[in-house]
């Protein structure tokens, strides 16, 4: 696909995994790359996080902060880890509206692009963001110009969170005042991620891919079988909390004919030894 590059970081494709929070640990970012994604992402991070973060996948790392405070020393901290660096002014949660982070900060410039600077001269490597659509995203967009190797464009509003039509001609316009790459986010799947790159550089897949890291293959025209047993022992390889191997467990019936039945039995389960003697949920 020719020289596919964020800045200094060199990629196979222009398929990549969505920072999604509490979805994106580090053995479904595995076997999202197994099938071929471009760049991981992890779910978002506050740099004062006293959680060591488990990185061997070198993912794009996603920071959420409302200040400067605690940046550059995270960003040092993880650099030799990771493959490039996200600030988060995309999230839509009640939680983000609560603290004014992601998509409810988009009238702080001044704290952005301070934040930005920061984030420039601790790190040699890319830096993108993840913006949503507001009054002020084109203002961001070119303060980012100035200190990002990309920027993430979801183009619904915060009000909006994940329901309602994207507005691709904000995203269109968008793309035609910047500089540098602009990746598209918002109801991307295998049928249209194609369309998409017509007009973008790259592509965001994030709920199509939930319980589905086998998108990324077929995005190339690849078949690759990847069951939830994979995850599993991933899982357990990383230490990763029952409760979350239970969530995965959910996502992965999204496309069982009987799914239903299958998500009762997973939610009555009571250890990952219960969740293997489900019938039906592997294959």
């Amino acid at each position: 696909m020719g020289n596919i590059r964020i800045g200094n970081l060199k990629l196979e494709n222009r398929y990549l995994l969505a920072p999604m929070a509490d979805v994106n640990d580090i053995a479904f970012r595995l076997l999202c790359k197994k099938a071929g994604c471009g760049l991981v992402y992890t779910g978002m991070v506050n740099p004062l996080t006293k959680q060591e973060l488990i990185l061997d996948d070198k993912p794009a790392l996603q920071i959420f902060s409302t200040s400067e405070r605690g940046v550059e020393e995270f960003i040092k901290k993880y650099e030799k880890k990771v493959s490039l660096f996200d600030f988060n002014l995309g999230c839509p949660a009640k939680t983000a509206k609560d603290l004014g982070f992601g998509s409810f900060m988009h009238d702080k410039l001044e704290v952005i692009e301070n934040i930005l600077k920061i984030m420039k001269k601790s790190t040699k490597k890319p830096i993108s963001i993840k913006l949503r659509k507001s009054d002020d995203a084109l203002k961001i967009a070119k303060i980012a110009e100035k200190y990002c190797d990309a920027i993430c464009i979801h183009p619904r509003t915060a009000s909006q969170g994940y329901s309602g039509i994207p507005d691709i001609k904000f995203a269109e316009k968008l793309k035609k005042n910047l500089s540098i790459p602009v990746i598209y986010s918002g109801n991307v799947n295998a049928e249209n991620a194609d369309e998409f790159l017509k007009t973008f550089d790259f592509v965001m897949i994030g709920r199509e891919a939930m319980g589905n890291p086998e998108i990324f293959a077929k995005l190339q025209g690849k078949k690759i079988k990847i069951d939830f047993k994979d995850y599993i022992a991933l899982a357990e390889k990383y230490n990763l909390k029952f409760s979350q191997i239970k969530m995965q467990a959910l996502n992965f019936t999204k496309a069982k004919k009987n799914a239903k039945e299958l998500r009762r039995q997973i939610v009555n389960a009571k250890s990952v030894l219960d969740i293997e003697k489900i019938e039906g949920l592997f294959s």
